[in-house]
């Protein structure tokens, strides 16, 4: 939930329960590599407070998580959660982290106030720090990746008790502060509307007004913080959809960013429920909740070091190319995806006790045999690090002629959480080289399928070069062996008939321009390449393709991105 007060914490944790049940074994969990769900962009991996300025987290513990986004106080916080002595997390402050980290963030403008339930004092003062807000965050112009103003937190909830009843209803509110924004700042999405747990008929009000009086939400964002609520997020998003339909809206994003319940979060296999929960319902970003300590990726970190739940995100964050299916049974549920540049199957699940199986088809495209490497966490909690996960086995496996192996996981504890890694038994890149576009970091531009293009889908509609807050990129996190200069061939379609060009930055150095000749096939067709040279540094590098951004004026022409390889 929002950052509140020690009690609250504990009220909540007394409603919602604790522990989870030892589940029955004897279940399978089904992985379909040949059947795609949705590019991979790691959509459980971020947090409400997940991030301090300084070391708190570090750089080099975020990049293995490839955060998708976060939910930060805006500037000025006052907000002291949790039992915190000074505010935390300045979404400007943090600013440069989340971007060195790929990842964006959606700003709360309530955590302004210092106590929840928000200490409201009138109208006059909330929408003077409203325009206080806005203006701070139009004024750094060096600052991208901020998703959108996030206008109130669990209004459903609070709205009443934070005002003492004498600032109307909330739909009113809602109308009104999106258009004192949008008064000043008539780009940056605005999203909401934050409700503390889905509820069919509030949030057809909200949208109904929201319609009729021209201030939708650019994302649709709620909580899911009881006990197994992952159990509802299907459930949630289809009817948030119906809604839509019924209004005659178009479907925007959705949101998740607050997730698990105080006695769940901290426990490795219900994330990888979440994650699962999320991917299948086309979710855009979740947040894991901010009940504890602010700046520890929500307890993925004790001491700056990882907790046991760190790895399950860990093992997420390796996920590359395609979200595959998986059909759970009881509570065995997991995550999976299959890279074909890599040729590699990583499947993270967990949820049951015993003895249980992962059977996974479509393995054929590996070979007629491969490695497997199965590993677990421990059930450390929030305040124990855990160094590095167990490898429990690796064997070779015989791919049957249906194109599937079972894999037996005997000894399974519910709460852990576990990985199978399934590689050809030879001819497996020693690192990664190619990075697909739809996999990176997308601001300002959409990504679209395309059976022409590798991976299936890439970039388009990368065209925006005014400011900061529009400017169309890709941020690509990539992971070197060495220290050297590397050759980066760039897939791409340009279809205008003319030689288009984009901006190339790397590790936030100099800008140098790509050159995209035409290409004849069209667009949606990524059929030309163009290389260039890059001195990357061992481990992590962010590199940014852009039509636009900031120290950089501007690209000309339009290019759509497939993918980098690195050689």
């Amino acid at each position: 939930m929002l950052p509140h007060t020690a009690l609250t914490a504990l009220l909540i944790a007394l409603t919602f329960g604790a522990a989870s049940p030892a589940h029955a074994a004897g279940n399978t969990l089904t992985v379909n590599v040949g059947t795609t769900v949705r590019p991979v962009t790691h959509v459980a991996a971020g947090g409400l407070y997940g991030v301090d300025t300084g070391t708190t987290p570090p750089l080099d513990q975020l990049y293995p998580l490839h955060a998708n986004t976060f939910t930060q106080p805006p500037p000025g916080t006052q907000q002291l959660g949790n039992g915190a002595t000074h505010p935390c997390c300045d979404a400007l402050g943090v600013a440069g982290k989340v971007t060195n980290a790929g990842a964006q963030q959606y700003v709360r403008l309530p955590d302004i106030f210092k106590t929840f339930p928000y200490n409201w004092v009138s109208w006059a003062d909330w929408e003077s720090k409203v325009a206080t807000m806005v203006k701070a965050r139009v004024s750094a112009n060096t600052t991208t990746n901020i998703a959108g103003y996030e206008i109130w937190n669990e209004p459903d909830a609070n709205w009443t008790t934070s005002t003492g009843g004498n600032a109307g209803t909330y739909d009113a509110a809602w109308t009104r502060t999106y258009k004192d924004i949008r008064a000043i700042d008539t780009t940056t999405p605005i999203v909401g509307p934050g409700e503390s747990a889905y509820n069919h008929a509030w949030m057809l009000d909200f949208m109904t007004n929201a319609k009729n009086t021209g201030t939708l939400p650019a994302v649709a964002v709620w909580h899911e913080l009881q006990d197994q609520s992952y159990q509802n997020v299907q459930a949630h998003v289809n009817d948030f959809r119906a809604i839509e339909t019924s209004l005659g809206l178009a479907h925007i994003p959705v949101s998740i960013n607050e997730y698990a319940s105080t006695g769940q979060v901290d426990q490795p296999s219900v994330a990888v429920h979440y994650m699962a929960a999320f991917e299948r319902a086309g979710v855009h970003d979740a947040e894991r909740a901010y009940w504890y300590e602010a700046g520890t990726l929500n307890g993925l970190l004790y001491n700056n070091q990882p907790t046991a739940s760190y790895w399950a995100y860990k093992w997420y964050g390796d996920q590359s190319g395609n979200i595959v299916q998986t059909v759970p049974q009881s509570w065995l549920d997991g995550v999976a995806s299959y890279d074909a540049s890599r040729k590699q199957v990583n499947v993270v699940f967990g949820g049951d006790s015993g003895s249980n199986t992962v059977r996974v088809t479509g393995l054929g495209v590996l070979g007629s045999q491969v490695k497997v490497t199965l590993s677990r966490t421990e059930n450390t909690g929030r305040h124990t690090n855990e160094a590095a996960p167990v490898t429990v086995s690796t064997a070779t496996y015989t791919v049957a002629s249906d194109g599937s192996i079972s894999v037996p996981v005997s000894g399974m504890d519910a709460v852990k959480a576990y990985q199978l890694l399934i590689t050809p038994t030879s001819g497996v890149p020693s690192w990664q080289q190619t990075y697909e576009a739809e996999n990176a970091t997308v601001v300002n531009a959409n990504r679209f399928t395309s059976t022409s293009a590798s991976g299936g889908g890439y970039v388009g509609q990368i065209d925006n070069n005014t400011d900061m807050r529009t400017d169309s990129f890709v941020d690509f996190l990539v992971n070197v062996p060495t220290a050297k200069t590397y050759t980066m061939a760039i897939k791409y379609a340009n279809a205008t008939g003319a030689t288009a060009t984009q901006g190339l930055a790397y590790n936030g150095g100099a800008w140098s321009t790509v050159t995209y000749p035409a290409t004849s096939s069209g667009w949606g067709h990524p059929t030309g390449q163009a290389s260039v040279s890059v001195n990357l540094k061992a481990g992590y590098n962010m590199i940014r393709l852009a039509k636009g951004s900031p120290g950089f004026s501007g690209g000309t022409g339009y290019a759509e991105l497939d993918s980098i390889t690195l050689s």
